[in-house]
């Protein structure tokens, strides 16, 4: 059974005002202040590093995302079936580790954070003030993957990855709302900015080492599911296998990875496997315009195999205003900025197997997680410069912008 969610109370003052004419009464305002930050998530030691959102970046405080490791262990080593996928999960995706913490939104009121656990195959909201469990969800199948929050905060959607299902909980209570059907393995998702439809990108599977071109077709269903974010059902399915050999590259995967959509939403921007760089696909005219080749480190080995989950480069958002786009060059050892307008990328940023890349709270610089140095970058929009590099845990992959409470340095149970 999911463990409830135990509500603070919180005090409301009420100030009453005498005066010679007449008595009135005010009633501040009980809600708490809130300060934004980052959570970024350390899949391999279980943990969420909470930084600055802007300025120096440095960090606030830390949060233990899996409090309840021992009982889910048990229950994993009691059921032979959990345990051979929690093994093959360690093995394969987890390159030999325990993948404790992939995707993490805060909730509305900044008073919890909701994790999703790929090891533990669940969602997981966490009390900030006290570190533990406010509600559990397990997903279909063995493992949880990508999540988004959308747009009003109150409803987050989670990718199962051997279900091919996507989840959408209530962020406050847990409880699942609806869930739709994919294409092979789910990974990233996004609602559209009105919150009326969720994009889900399958990406088929990526553990295998059947990696060469004319074995894709091994790798499976890969799709853009488009759903209904309020009844559930399909909108629309986009394979980009059709708009890829439309161009002539045939030889491309069309496993659809990270993507980002322009501040209208015109344009969605995406990394496919095994490719270093990037394409533009109009949503109107449902076509590719514009395809992004990004340099190739010398130093990165040709055997595709090597490549971590068939990445090449996993990780591009997009400046707010529309102008920027920033690229984490996972396997080629770089981030880099790249014009939107001309596509002519900046400064090769040397960075340890980036694997993710979000906007400050500011929206003047793109914040990239660096998976092999255990530690963030800041890179600089308007001139595509290194600013500051702050050091977080072991293996950091999704970074969020979030809130917590002011005054807010760590969990109580939860700092380790």
């Amino acid at each position: 059974m999911p463990v409830r969610r135990t509500r603070h109370l919180y005090a409301i003052a009420a100030t009453l005002v005498l005066t010679v004419t007449a008595p009135t009464a005010a009633a501040a305002d009980s809600s708490p202040a809130l300060r934004e930050v980052l959570f970024v998530g350390n899949n391999w030691d279980g943990t969420a590093d909470v930084i600055e959102s802007t300025g120096d970046f440095a960090r606030i405080g830390r949060i233990d995302v899996v409090p309840d490791k021992a009982e889910r262990m048990a229950e994993i080593n009691a059921d032979p079936i959990r345990w051979i996928y929690f093994m093959a999960i360690r093995s394969g995706v987890g390159e030999g580790h325990d993948q404790l913490v992939d995707d993490m939104y805060s909730t509305p009121d900044g008073t919890s954070v909701v994790v999703s656990r790929p090891s533990f195959a669940d969602v997981v909201s966490l009390d900030l003030a006290t570190g533990r469990i406010n509600w559990r969800f397990p997903v279909s199948g063995y493992r949880s993957d990508h999540m988004a929050v959308s747009p009003d905060g109150k409803r987050v959607a989670v990718s199962a990855s051997t279900s091919n299902t996507v989840h959408v909980l209530d962020i406050a209570t847990g409880d699942e709302l609806g869930s739709f059907k994919t294409g092979d393995k789910p990974h990233e998702n996004v609602f559209s900015k009105d919150g009326k439809h969720i994009w889900n990108m399958s990406i088929g599977e990526v553990n295998t080492a059947l990696d060469a071109t004319w074995l894709d077709w091994t790798k499976g269903d890969r799709r853009i599911t488009v759903v209904d974010a309020t009844t559930f059902k399909q909108a629309k399915v986009i394979d980009m296998r059709e708009r890829l050999d439309a161009i002539g590259l045939k030889d491309h995967s069309d496993a659809v990875r990270p993507a980002a959509f322009s501040p209208d939403e015109s344009k969605l921007y995406f990394q496919v496997s095994f490719f270093n760089g990037f394409f533009e696909y109009d949503v109107a005219t449902d076509r590719i315009t514009r395809t992004k080749t990004l340099p190739k480190n010398p130093a990165t080995s040709d055997d595709r195999t090597t490549w971590v989950n068939d990445s090449r480069h996993h990780g591009i958002t997009m400046k707010p205003d529309g102008t920027k786009l920033c690229v984490a060059g996972t396997m080629d050892d770089y981030a880099t900025v790249v014009d939107r307008a001309t596509l002519r990328q900046g400064p090769l940023v040397t960075a340890s197997k980036p694997y993710w890349a979000t906007v400050s709270g500011d929206g003047r610089s793109c914040v990239v997680s660096e998976s092999g140095a255990d530690r963030v970058t800041v890179i600089d929009f308007a001139t595509g410069e290194k600013t500051v590099s702050v050091p977080v845990g072991d293996h950091p992959q999704r970074v969020r912008l979030g809130h917590v409470e002011a005054g807010w340095a760590g969990a109580e149970d939860g700092e380790r």
